[in-house]
């Protein structure tokens, strides 16, 4: 079993080129950090854990500045999205931010991507809420086409480019994690994932064993899972080990970095 944290990177938080090394010294495999552009003032969209949209939703790093500082600082920390909003990006320019972050840090970028829940966020982006599947699949699509091809080209309702050159390609293709929890998710994650990426907190009655257990046998592979924004709580590593989880995410809050330490301290005896 791998661990490693995710969260939300913000101004008023622990830097990530502090939290970097704070994780790789405490044995974490990795730092996946949220993403919002920003948050429209008027919004009729629900935040999806009930009540008012927490702070640290607004106020969030762009995720490439932020794992690029935790990266170069760090050796063998893994670097992922957890998520990009994919919708939100061009991406031609989604494949360059990638691959460079994966160059810098010598193979150690990961791309997890959602789709998104924010209607309003989207819209300012020039996104119809209602094609934000399609999108994200043609986004991912066309995002490995440029990792893997000298000149790239890729053709779809959302994305149209002829053959291009785009440099730098990455070390190693970064891993493609598809977040959600849908009732498509899963094809979704075979068609066009390496592994998926779900939400901790419906692990609780064989729900997610079940899950994984369809997810491999409809892929015929063992794909790897990665639960996101886990409880670091014993029962709840016990729960997701026996469901048969890869790598257990635990959040953690955005705090100062005293405050963060010492809450990583506690985490990593988990491990």
């Amino acid at each position: 079993m791998r661990f490693g944290v995710s969260t939300f990177v913000t101004d008023e938080g622990i830097a990530p080129s502090a939290l970097g090394p704070a994780l790789e010294e405490r044995g974490f495999a990795s730092l996946y950090v949220a993403e919002h552009t920003h948050v429209p003032v008027s919004r009729a969209t629900p935040y999806p854990g009930g009540g008012d949209l927490p702070r640290q939703y607004y106020r969030t790093l762009d995720p490439f500045v932020a794992l690029t500082a935790a990266g170069v600082v760090t050796e063998r920390l893994e670097l992922g999205t957890g998520i990009v909003l994919i919708n939100q990006r061009d991406p031609i320019l989604l494949a360059k931010e990638t691959a460079s972050l994966d160059l810098i840090t010598g193979g150690r970028a990961v791309l997890g991507v959602g789709a998104g829940w924010n209607r309003e966020e989207m819209l300012h982006h020039g996104v119809d809420p209602k094609t934000r599947m399609a999108r994200m699949r043609e986004y991912v699509l066309a995002v490995k086409e440029i990792w893997a091809n000298d000149e790239a080209e890729f053709h779809g309702e959302f994305v149209d480019f002829d053959p291009i050159f785009s440099w730098p390609k990455p070390v190693r293709r970064p891993p493609v994690l598809v977040g959600g929890w849908g009732p498509k998710t899963l094809e979704r994650v075979v068609e066009y994932g390496d592994a998926w990426m779900p939400v901790a907190g419906r692990d609780r009655d064989g729900v997610l064993a079940k899950a994984i257990a369809d997810l491999r046998a409809l892929a015929g592979r063992h794909v790897p899972v990665v639960v996101y924004a886990a409880r670091a709580e014993p029962e709840a590593v016990e729960q997701l080990t026996l469901a048969g989880v890869d790598e257990i995410l635990f959040f953690l809050p955005t705090e100062p970095a005293a405050e963060t330490l010492r809450r990583l301290d506690r985490m990593a005896e988990l491990t």
